[in-house]
């Protein structure tokens, strides 16, 4: 358990192996899918089916990416509360480009299962076999001696070994479209970090030490607001069992968590390298109130070009 503890955390650090243990563990998934829970039914409902099987589990996957994702929650939490705010374009604009970084990173899984899927074929060849489209049954039925009821004997041919030469036509067919799903998912990523990276408004050296910075910082909070909410419950606790006053614990007040909650853009007229950062340098408050409650740890941002450059990770 430990190495498999280890093997996540350096996934999560390294956003190309990330993305490769998740495509990997998505194909995996697919196989075993595929021979285990998948029957084509061999009747009307064949395009129902291998259309179902195809396309619900990477609609599933993609919610999910969705749903492990951390900037996806620090995005829209409170999001309606300041709704106002949407209004400026530039935030409007920041909102926007966030959630296409999110949205970059949750499609991986489900675009590797549409590729493993087509490349593998079984459920293009129930799909395509419960057509109802004439012209391309015909097409189908060509080559064959059943062209006076070619619909019902196509809806037999999956569970129907004997007609091979429709099967490797139809599994030819989901073959290429996987490989052009493949194709098209390197070049829209080779174009996007491109794009990125012309745009980056930082040097690569200095990209290097955001992202290092970036994650310190994420797990660093992680850590600190644990200790500091298991400190805040023992000194409730203590002080209602032993009926005393509370011992005075400082606890950053909302305005200050929303503060570092916020996203954020790097700009060249200062050095910060997160909201957390800026709050530091800048505030000059430093005054806490005591709180009943500490917010979750999902109050630290990985910096809104800083991901998009990169590419993002899935938080597991």
């Amino acid at each position: 358990m430990d190495r498999f503890k280890t093997i996540l955390n350096i996934a999560s650090k390294q956003t190309n192996l990330g993305f490769g243990l998740v495509a990997l563990l998505t194909a995996g998934g697919e196989q075993i899918f595929s021979s285990v829970a998948f029957k084509c039914p061999c009747n009307e409902l064949n395009f129902l089916y291998g259309l179902v099987f195809l396309l619900v589990p990477a609609l599933a996957l993609l919610l999910l990416g969705y749903i492990l994702s951390k900037k996806m929650w620090i995005l829209f939490t409170g999001l309606w509360h300041n709704r106002a705010k949407l209004c400026y374009w530039k935030n409007l604009a920041t909102t926007c480009t966030a959630f296409f970084q999110i949205s970059s990173t949750a499609l991986v899984a489900p675009s590797s299962w549409l590729a493993v899927a087509l490349l593998n074929g079984n459920y293009y060849e129930c799909a395509m076999t419960g057509t109802n489209v004439s012209v391309y049954n015909q097409y189908l039925c060509k080559d064959m001696n059943f062209e006076l009821d070619c619909g019902k004997k196509l809806h037999m041919l999956p569970c129907d070994k004997r007609n091979e030469e429709v099967l490797r036509t139809l599994r030819s067919q989901s073959q290429i479209l996987g490989w052009l799903v493949i194709t098209f998912i390197m070049l829209s990523s080779l174009l996007i970090i491109c794009l990125a990276r012309c745009n980056s408004p930082i040097s690569y050296q200095q990209l290097k030490f955001w992202r290092a910075y970036a994650q310190e910082e994420s797990e660093l909070m992680d850590l600190y607001t644990n200790k500091h909410a298991k400190d805040l419950a023992e000194r409730n606790l203590k002080s209602f069992f032993n009926q005393m006053e509370p011992a005075n614990i400082t606890t950053p007040s909302n305005k200050d968590w929303e503060k570092i909650s916020l996203l954020y853009k790097f700009s060249t007229k200062d050095h910060f390298y997160s909201t957390l950062h800026r709050y530091v340098e800048t505030n000059q408050e430093g005054d806490g109130i005591r709180m009943v409650s500490v917010r979750s740890n999902e109050s630290t941002d990985n910096p809104a070009v800083l991901h998009f450059v990169d590419g993002g990770m899935v938080s597991m």
